[in-house]
């Protein structure tokens, strides 16, 4: 059996650390790793909070609270619960390119299945993320400086829907019908997917007919019928 000095010697000659028997690479990677889990976390405990209590009443200590966490770890990760809510909100346009990839994706919206994949692959995204969703609308109610950076983040997506239009006879600028495009659905879904909004239709609005409406809406209302 080696002696420990010898022990040490060979340990550090190998670049490992000789207490806990990693490289310190591995333990950088652990380090990384956790803190990711960490951030996850948070985001998940956050997006709880404002489901529960709205984005403007929830408070850093909830969101800590929630996730389990020390509410000095929170800045480690995030600036302040705007940094947080920006943060979500890349996490959104990142699944948003990635939908962008998926089979089915017609780019001409003269084509009404075209604009109906559009519709349907956003009506399941509102309805998957709709906490976040209603947290952003709030946050640019009263922070115009979070407002323009949303704007600005979004500008790509409506440049996305406004190139599907290129081909039709609009009633305007091609921006201007892509953001009519966009308000449309979202507030359709804004509406139809929150209790708190939803008329009283007497009856559930099932996913299908509420994307077959809005499909064939926007597919007449742009031009793409003529």
């Amino acid at each position: 059996m080696g002696r420990p000095q010898d022990e040490a010697a060979q340990g550090q000659a190998e670049g490992r650390d000789t207490w806990h028997g990693t490289r310190p690479g591995a333990q950088a990677g652990l380090r990384k790793q956790q803190a990711a889990q960490t951030e996850a976390e948070l985001k998940a405990a956050a997006i709880r909070v404002f489901e529960r209590s709205g984005y403007l009443t929830a408070k850093i200590t909830d969101i800590t609270a929630e996730a389990g966490r020390a509410t000095g770890s929170f800045y480690k990760h995030f600036a302040s619960k705007e940094a947080l809510l920006e943060a979500l909100l890349a996490d959104l346009l990142a699944e948003g390119d990635a939908s962008a990839e998926m089979a089915g994706h017609g780019t001409d919206f003269r084509d009404r299945a075209a604009v109906r994949w559009h519709v349907a692959a956003f009506w399941g995204f509102y309805r998957r993320h709709r906490a976040i969703m209603v947290a952003l609308e709030q946050a640019a109610l009263v922070d115009e400086t979070f407002a323009q950076r949303s704007r600005d983040m979004l500008a790509p997506d409506l440049g996305h829907i406004a190139d599907h239009l290129a081909a039709l006879d609009l009633p305007g600028d091609r921006l201007v019908s892509a953001s009519l495009f966009t308000v449309t659905i979202s507030g359709f879904a804004a509406t139809w997917l929150s209790a708190a909004n939803r008329p009283d239709l007497g009856r559930e609005l099932s996913d299908d007919e509420a994307i077959e409406t809005l499909t064939t809406f926007l597919h007449a209302g742009l031009g793409g019928a003529s």
